[in-house]
């Protein structure tokens, strides 16, 4: 290394030392380097000490490490160090550790192959870098194909991208990814879809061109160029592929480990198939060509799905099905032929057995005779001058003999291939401009290398020599642009190698005369080699064991080459009979490949467009060369092909691609350093980081330079010119002035000052820290001291008082002690004399008591007795008694009886002596009146004197009974002695009996006592348990209802969450819905755009186009509506136009065709509609149904449960009231002996105790029951749809009204429920009342304050801002203020004219009324005799104002007046500004009203299809015009809500005045129509959405990314050769401001033009997606933007962007939500990355990002200072564990073409149709109010 840079090795500066496994190691030194040391001493990484030997020759210090920060850049060149082992550090810390495999290198892009597909070749990558700067986005393959794309459009030059390594480098895949990107940023101009055509070409060429090899296993045996042609508006139109130098050695044999080309192997895994059984194939190790690499399949490639890839690719391109058939038929001859089996027959001649297999099939298949190639494969002829020979061949002739006709036939195969494909990528129209691809080997050198390397190494060579200039050229060209002095810089020149092969008597040319020699060998050519340039030429050397081998040292490498084979395969010779055996076949495709002046006729039918580009064949033309030209060598033809391609490279524009292999055993990111550095060496990089690092490497503007290097300046040093600050600091800092030079716009530095100054940069920030530190830790300490101090004060404060309490407390206690003490002493001794005394009293009592019962015994035993002898001697007297009665009564039984017998018989005797004397004396009758009155008397007499003789007898009765009386009662004592005697005697006995049954008893009682007891104790236990168990039941019970609760409570989360995923599918259905069919309306207007540009072209065919540079075709293009062919004049212009294109020969079948497909799209359009319609009704029936069912399965749900509970708390009731029952009865029959067993009471017990076990088993299974349905329920809620988890609960509900009482149960329930639906429902309106008041007074407030707050942030800015600034500031915002206020003044103008209009109104009517009164009451004055000739004074009589309906009125030839001043005239900027908002709108509908009333369904036709047209017209003209896109769209939706509004409807009449009602449509129904507005307005609103993209477009990147809207914060790190020459000149940086000014243009613009607030939203909301999405975007592809720095200025940003939605008070509308993504990017940008919490935190945080754009902003994470820390690799795959069970999309890049569906809110308007007065500046006079 050069020695300028010794200064900077001092201590602790780190190296580069060579080393045998890492080609290069890292070290520090352990101390510094003095001048003239012979070594240095180091440190390894690893702790190793290490003395580094200088070279005593030289002196060379070791290389110098880059600093850290500036280690993984995007550009090597910008690194301070250019070296070897630099640029090998900064590749590997890319690949290894971010995942990055490209890097930039000048301008060469470093491709890495990863060996694992990378999710960043998408679509959305695309779009990214589509239309970027190469220095502004990450190094990308994308990026090296949007420069080329932008050059040869801007430069008007065409251009190539060389993509060059060694096999398995992926080439061939960076090809396709190039092809690919400009087939989707260009397009197409034909319905041939061209670009399509291009990318089906590689599928082709891979499996004919492609094979397996030790290195790759799709590696490319060929090279090839690939021109893309661009029409003049830069879109693709065809395509043209030149291939070199065939591998055609490989179809016959193929090394171990690799394989034949992949079409082969594709047909035998195909061999199954029906169209293929003719083919005869079998598997791939059935045949010698397809086994000798012992590898058949390839790990993860399908040959059979590959086949089928392959054949529709043929399709594409336009081979037919029988050419494809024929294509295979020919290949598998090929396989065919090479199992041929070839005998000796002697040692001069071989033979074919008879009726070999394979050759018979080779045959067949190629329609040739057996005999002709049995025979000419082992004969040959010899021609001399005279006669012909046929000779015999051996057998090892005879086979190479077959093997060189197989690689003939596939190379006429793939010959073939290839001009057909050329043939199907040709175009017709005239080429502007190409890019070429060129695909070709990278430097090779193996064990054995033989003719093919020679030739790819060649290539390298001459493309070496071409890259070497064009370097040189850009480097010199760079240092003339900033007008830098500079000498010629000293760079390889391979030119000398290049002549070596190529020039006189060059190795090519000595080759090819070899070749026309008749003996010529390989041996005698090696010896002419050596004795012509082995002395001459220092590059050519011979080895030194061989004489047939040769050295030549190329610029990457010498290469040993083998001179066996080179003049067989340079003569590329095969049997001229064969090829005449194959040309005589009857299968038409070979004679084709065989014919030599015919032109082949193509597998489409049709012939090559005689308008088309003539291909650059790489075989000359053989129908117009002579015969010596058939003769060429394959060498000559290389090198006339390759001149051809160097000739083409050099009048294009080149771009560089390197593509490195980074191991050898395809692990993916692995990095093998010496592999690496090998092919570094070989592919040109390091030459060109050489060139770089020998003039002035880095290159810093002025800005960047003065931003980075500030904190070098002295405050003195800052100069208003930033210029002349650099000069005079770097001259200060630098002291020689070679180290660097000042350009026009850069300061060129040599290699390494850059580090330097960043060692000056980091020391002077090392000493600011550690004075900062300094005094940080002083004042850290001073404040701990203090702190320490003020503990120890209040900690001897505390301490203390801390002791003053203990001895205050220490004397409470004494205090207490004593206190205690006698309270205790005077406690014992009262409580022993109550004890005493309580004794005493005891003693008393029990005497006293003992007493009392004695002498209450002997009282008891005295009373006895006394009864017991009252009741004896009662006894006794009364049985006396009885007896003496007894006596008397019958004593005077018998007396009476005799008394009465002596009356009867005195009776008797009186009773016959009357009769005697009656019939005696029968006439005597009055004397016996006489006698009977006698007797009377006498009877009288006689009864006197019988009743004193009873009373007599009555008193001796009397006495005799008492005497009777009295000897019975005697009688009765004396029996009652006897048998008292005899009774105590029976007594005596019984008292004997009783005493024993006594004893007996109080033995059975004593027994019945201990079962008592026992029994007692065993019902107590099951009692206790039986509480144990209800304890378990009421806590089984309490879980229950906590579980019920908790279930309930589960059970309504899920179904509200269920209802609202629900809801949020069926919102994401509708969206998407909406959005699909806004894609197709998109779709439609796209294919109409496209139809009228077809038509315009073909109209103007004949006329030249004017070349352009636009990129993409015009996105505006007319669209007529299919209502629009009623209209006169629309009408009249198709008839023109038909006319026209007839005339100028319109292609009818396209036309048919895109008539056809807008009939298709239209039907896709109104089933989309009609689905959109249905979605959207089922959805309103779900949510209403939904709602139903869930407030009834609530319900019965609640009920059932309550209901549930409430028998359970019955039943428990029951069990307790029961167990209280048997308590009681235990209790009551313990003292008797009811309670024995066999008792009734026992019975009752046993059954009371039975019956309660069955309950609580019952009660045991209902929990089970219970149990199992929660169960149940809680998985039916995850398995079974919404509808049965909702109708389940009702069948509970019919079980329960089956149950008891439950009437009542529900009507309290039903009561309780309404009474708590009020009670909310109250208190719900109040809180919404206050709530809507303190929300009123907070917005009130908060708009207060906002305007407060914006007086002040503009007065602010205003302040900040220069003079001219400040006054057009001031005058900006003046401007706004008078504008809003001048809208405020036209609404407030509005309402006083309503109000007028309505006074006068009244007025008219009190006047009226006034008039007619006062005519009244002068006729009612004025009598018949009054004179009439007075003077009448004179009454002004005021004009009757017209009452206007709301319409207007024209003729129908004015119509096309209307729209054309109405619409298309119309400026929005201009006149429209101080319109009403809507006004056009308006005059629309009210002459629609018109026809409409006059019943005209003509007219109202022709209307609407002309302001359709006209609208369409308007936009496809200016739609470029936010204001007029805008204007329109206000329009558009106020037509389509006047349509509504007025239509009849009652859904849209509920905001109407009755005036309004009086308005409405009355004859028509125009339901289509506004179908067919809501379409057109969905079209404007799109394209309002993309005119705001591309305006906004241009400023996202600038004022969110680049701008630094927080000075200071963002840091500059040195930038490399690609951020230097950016494609497009710096137009001017925007700025946030510049967005926000511009969101503020959007939005007053809007506003202005009466857009409804909704849709303003939505607008808004799509703006800040926009802008989330780009930034995001931009930033996961720009590794200079990940940094902590530039996420605080993301966050500031954005934190901006949400204060501007506040102050226009559109927080709510969703636009904040769409910047989450990119919030979370920045919050992840400034967080702790180091811990497992930090990886936990992350996880959680970035809930918006996916997992590949946290992996993609921590893998670009780059510290900007050297005191920021880079993201470790463990800490990345930490989260990518953590991450892995995220379900996500792997897109890494948002869709920034998303538009969100848009929806169109019914707006009513308040304005009345009749107040509108159209103004005169619209030139619609002709219209008539009516």
């Amino acid at each position: 290394m050069n020695q300028e840079l010794y200064y900077m090795f001092v201590k602790l500066a780190r190296v580069w030392i060579p080393d045998a496994e890492e080609v290069w190691k890292s070290a520090a030194l352990t101390k510094n380097y003095e001048d003239g040391d012979g070594s240095l001493q180091l440190a390894l990484e690893d702790g190793t000490n290490l003395e580094h030997k200088l070279d005593p020759k030289t002196k060379n210090l070791p290389y110098l490490r880059n600093p850290d920060i500036l280690v993984g850049e995007n550009d090597l060149t910008a690194l301070s160090y250019l070296h070897e082992p630099a640029v090998l550090h900064n590749l590997k810390v890319r690949f290894i550790d971010s995942k990055l495999i490209y890097t930039y290198c000048g301008i060469v892009l470093v491709a890495i192959n990863p060996y694992e597909s990378l999710p960043i070749y998408g679509s959305d990558i695309i779009n990214a870098y589509s239309g970027q700067n190469m220095g502004d986005m990450d190094p990308h393959i994308f990026a090296v194909a949007e420069e080329a794309y932008k050059q040869m459009a801007r430069d008007e030059r065409n251009q190539s991208i060389i993509v060059s390594g060694e096999s398995g480098a992926g080439k061939t895949v960076s090809a396709k990814y190039a092809m690919r990107y400009f087939a989707t940023v260009s397009g197409t101009t034909s319905e041939a879809n061209v670009e399509q055509k291009v990318l089906a070409s590689n599928p082709i060429m891979e499996a004919i061109g492609n094979a397996k090899t030790t290195r790759n296993d799709n590696s490319s045996r060929f090279g090839k160029y690939i021109e893309i042609g661009f029409d003049p508006r830069y879109r693709i139109i065809g395509a043209n592929m030149r291939t070199y130098l065939l591998e055609k050695s490989r179809v016959v044999f193929q090394a171990d480990e690799e394989r034949n080309y992949h079409i082969f192997y594709q047909l035998c895994a195909s061999a199954h198939l029906p169209e293929l059984k003719d083919l005869r194939l079998g598997s791939a190790n059935d045949f010698l060509y397809t086994r000798q690499g012992r590898s058949p399949v390839i790990e993860g490639v399908d040959d059979t799905k590959e086949l089928s890839t392959t054949r529709h690719a043929f399709t594409l391109l336009g081979v037919n099905e029988s050419y494809q058939m024929g294509l295979f038929q020919v290949l598998a001859a090929i396989l065919h032929l090479g199992n041929v089996e070839v005998k000796d027959r002697d040692s001069d001649s071989s033979v074919i057995p008879p009726n070999n297999s394979h050759l018979t099939a080779f045959c067949e298949l190629v329609g040739v005779s057996y005999q002709d190639m049995s025979h000419w494969l082992c004969h040959r002829k010899l021609r001399t001058a005279t006669e012909t020979y046929i000779k015999t061949v051996p057998r090892l002739q005879a086979v190479n003999s077959r093997d060189a006709l197989a690689k003939h036939v596939y190379a006429k195969l793939f010959s073939w291939i290839v001009e057909h494909v050329n043939k199907a990528l040709v175009t017709n129209i005239k080429q502007r401009s190409f890019i070429g691809v060129l695909d070709i080997y990278g430097f090779e050198t193996f064990e054995i290398n033989s003719f093919e390397q020679f030739c790819i190494n060649y290539a390298n060579e001459k493309l070496q020599q071409q890259f070497n200039m064009h370097v040189f050229k850009l480097e010199q060209e760079e240092y003339m642009r900033e007008e830098i002095p500079w000498t010629l810089i000293d760079f390889y020149d391979n030119q000398p190698c290049i002549n070596l092969i190529e020039a006189k008597m060059g190795v090519l040319d000595l080759l090819d005369e070899e070749c026309k020699m008749p003996k010529g060998s390989d041996e005698s050519w090696a010896q002419k080699l050596y004795n012509t340039h082995l002395k001459t030429c220092s590059l050519f050397q011979k080895p030194r064991l061989s004489n047939r081998a040769f050295i030549i040292q190329h610029f990457a490498d010498k290469v040993e080459y083998q001179c066996e084979g080179f003049l067989e395969k340079n003569k590329d010779t095969v049997n001229e009979e064969q090829i005449n055996v194959l040309k005589a076949s009857k299968f038409p495709l070979l004679v084709e490949l065989f014919q030599d002046g015919e032109k082949a006729v193509s597998p489409t039918g049709q012939p090559q467009g005689a308008g088309g580009r003539t291909r650059l064949s790489v075989k000359p033309d053989k129908g117009r060369t002579s015969s010596r030209e058939h003769k060429k060598t394959v060498g000559c033809q290389f090198r006339n092909s390759l001149q051809m391609l160097m000739d083409t490279l050099n009048a294009t524009t080149p771009h560089y691609v390197r593509c490195i292999k980074p191991n050898d055993f395809k692990l993916a990111f692995s990095f093998d350093p010496m592999r690496a550095v090998q092919q570094l060496r070989a592919c040109g990089v390091l030459e060109t980081i050489r060139i770089s690092a020998a003039g002035f490497p880095s290159r810093w503007t002025y800005q960047e330079f003065y931003s980075r290097y500030r904190v070098l300046m002295k405050q003195k040093d800052v100069l208003q010119d930033k210029r002349l600050t650099c000069r005079n600091v770097l001259e200060f800092l630098v002291q020689d002035q070679d180290k660097y030079q000042f350009g026009k716009t850069k300061i060129f530095f040599r290699a390494g000052q850059v580090a330097y100054l960043e060692k000056l940069r980091s020391d002077k920030l090392r000493v600011a820290c550690v004075r900062i530190q300094k005094t940080i830790r002083c004042w850290l300490a001073r404040k701990k001291f203090l702190r320490q101090r003020r503990s120890a004060i209040t900690i001897q404060r505390f301490t203390r008082g801390f002791q003053a309490r203990c001895l205050a407390k220490f004397m409470r206690r004494t205090s207490a002690a004593t206190t205690i003490q006698k309270y205790q002493r005077m406690c014992v001794a009262r409580r022993r004399y109550r004890q005493k005394q309580a004794a005493a009293l005891a003693m008393q009592t029990i005497l006293r008591a003992y007493m009392a019962r004695q002498k209450y015994r002997a009282l008891l035993r005295e009373s006895k007795a006394v009864v017991i002898q009252k009741h004896a001697r009662g006894l006794l007297a009364r049985r006396r008694f009885k007896r003496c009665l007894r006596a008397i009564v019958y004593l005077q039984c018998c007396l009476r009886r005799m008394r009465a017998r002596w009356e009867l018989k005195k009776l008797k005797i009186e009773a016959r002596s009357v009769e005697h004397f009656k019939k005696l004396n029968i006439g005597m009758e009055n004397k016996i009146m006489q006698l009977q009155r006698r007797i009377d008397e006498q009877n009288n007499n006689h009864r006197a004197t019988v009743d004193k003789l009873a009373t007599l007898e009555a008193g001796h009765a009397a006495d005799s009974e008492r005497m009777r009386v009295e000897v019975t009662r005697l009688r009765g004592v004396e029996e009652d002695a006897r048998n008292n005697a005899n009774r105590a005697n029976s007594l005596q006995g019984e008292l004997e009996r009783l005493k024993k049954e006594l004893a007996t008893t109080q033995k059975e009682k004593k027994t019945i006592e201990d079962w008592a007891t026992k029994y007692r104790d065993e019902m107590e236990k099951m009692v206790s348990e039986l509480k144990s168990q209800n304890g378990l039941l009421k806590s089984e019970k309490d879980d229950l209802n906590r579980m019920i609760q908790e279930q309930r409570q589960q059970m309504t989360e899920q179904m509200a969450r269920a209802i609202a995923e629900e809801t949020q599918q069926l919102e994401t259905d509708l969206n998407e819905e909406r959005s699909r069919y806004q894609n197709l309306l998109t779709e439609h207007l796209r294919l109409e755009e496209k139809h009228d540009d077809l038509k315009e072209e073909m109209a103007l065919s004949s006329n030249t186009s004017r070349p352009g540079h636009r990129r993409t075709d015009s996105t505006h293009s007319s669209n007529e509506s299919e209502y629009t062919y009623n209209s006169e004049y629309a009408e009249a212009d198709e008839g023109s136009r038909v006319s026209e294109d007839s005339g100028r020969g319109m292609d009818t079948n396209l036309t048919l065709k895109l008539q056809k497909r807008l009939g298709e799209l239209e039907q896709d359009k109104q089933q989309l509609r009609d689905e959109l319609e249905n979605k959207e009704e089922l959805f309103q029936r779900a949510r209403a149904r939904d709602d139903v069912e869930h407030k009834k399965a609530r319900g019965a749900e609640l009920e059932y449960e309550s209901l549930k509970r409430q028998e359970l708390e019955s039943e428990n009731k029951k069990l307790k009231h029961n167990l209280a029952e048997m308590r009681q009865s235990l209790l009551g029959n313990q003292a008797t002996g009811a309670g024995a067993p066999g008792s009734p009471a026992y019975k009752v017990l046993l059954d009371q105790l039975n019956s309660s076990s069955e309950e609580l088993d019952v009660r045991k299974e209902e929990v089970l029951i219970l149990r199992s349905q929660l169960v149940s329920q809680k998985e039916a809620t995850h398995h079974k749809d919404e509808k049965e988890t909702m109708t389940e609960p009702t069948h509970h509900v019919v079980d329960v009204s089956k149950l008891k009482d439950t009437d009542e149960i529900k009507q309290a329930y039903v009561g309780l429920k309404d009474t708590n639906r009020l009670l909310e429902s109250q208190l719900q309106a109040q809180r919404r009342s206050y709530d809507n008041e303190t929300e009123g007074l907070r917005s009130e407030l908060q708009n207060v304050k906002e305007e407060n707050n914006r007086q002040q942030q503009l007065l602010a800015q205003n302040l900040q801002l220069p003079p001219e600034a400040r006054i057009e500031a001031s005058l900006q915002h003046e401007i706004t203020r008078l504008t809003n206020e001048n809208l405020d003044l036209m609404e407030q103008l509005e309402k006083q004219d309503k109000t007028i209009r309505k006074l006068k109104k009244q007025l008219k009517v009190y006047s009226k009324r006034i008039g007619e009164m006062g005519v009244g009451q002068t006729e009612g004055q004025t009598s018949p005799g009054q004179m009439v000739d007075e003077p009448v004074r004179a009454v002004s009589i005021p004009r009757r104002e017209k009452d206007f309906q709301g319409m207007l009125e024209y003729k129908r030839q004015d119509e096309l007046k209307l729209v054309k001043n109405l619409i298309l005239e119309l400026k929005p900027r201009g006149v429209a500004v101080n319109l009403i908002p809507g006004l056009p709108a308006y005059i629309l509908f009210m002459c629609l009203r018109h026809a409409d009333y006059v019943n005209d369904d003509e007219k109202v036709r022709t209307l609407l299809a002309s302001t359709i047209n006209c609208i369409k017209k308007i936009l496809k003209k200016r739609g470029d015009d936010f204001e007029t896109v805008s204007f329109w769209l206000a329009n558009t939706c106020r037509f389509l809500h006047c349509l509504k509004q007025y239509s009849g409807d009652e859904v849209f009449m509920k905001h109407n005045s009755a005036r309004q009602n009086e308005h409405c449509l009355s004859n028509f129904d125009l339901a289509e129509y506004r179908q067919v507005i809501s379409d057109l307005a969905i079209q404007i609103y799109q394209q309002l959405i993309k005119c705001m993209e591309n305006i906004l477009q241009a400023m996202i990147v600038s004022g969110m990314l680049e701008h630094e809207t927080i000075q200071g914060v963002s840091g500059v790190k040195p930038t490399g050769l690609r951020k230097r020459t950016s494609s497009i000149a710096d137009e001017g940086m925007y700025t946030l401001e510049s967005i926000l000014r511009q969101l503020g243009a959007f939005h007053s613009t809007m506003c202005q033009h009466g857009t409804d607030p909704e849709l303003i939203k939505q607008v808004v909301k799509q703006q800040f997606y926009i802008i989330g999405a780009v930034t995001l975007n931009n930033l996961l592809l720009r590794k200079d933007m990940c940094s902590w720095s530039k996420g605080m200025q993301i966050r500031y940003n954005v934190s901006q962007l949400e204060e501007w939605l506040r102050d226009k008070n559109l927080m709510a509308c969703g636009a904040k939500e769409t910047l989450e993504p990119l919030i979370q990017a920045a919050q992840l940008l400034q967080v702790k990355k180091k811990t497992d919490e930090d990886a936990e935190a992350i996880c959680s945080m970035c809930h918006a990002l996916t997992t590949a754009q946290i992996v993609k902003v921590l893998n670009l994470y780059t510290p900007v200072n050297e005191f920021e820390e880079r993201v470790s690799v463990s800490f990345i795959r930490t989260i990518q564990t953590r991450l892995r069970g995220r379900c996500e999309s792997p897109q890494l890049l948002m869709d920034t073409k998303v538009i969100y569906p848009v929806t169109f809110p019914f707006n009513p308007s308040a304005l009345a149709l009749e107040t509108i007065q159209i103004p005169s500046s619209l030139n619609l006079g002709f219209l008539v109010r009516v």
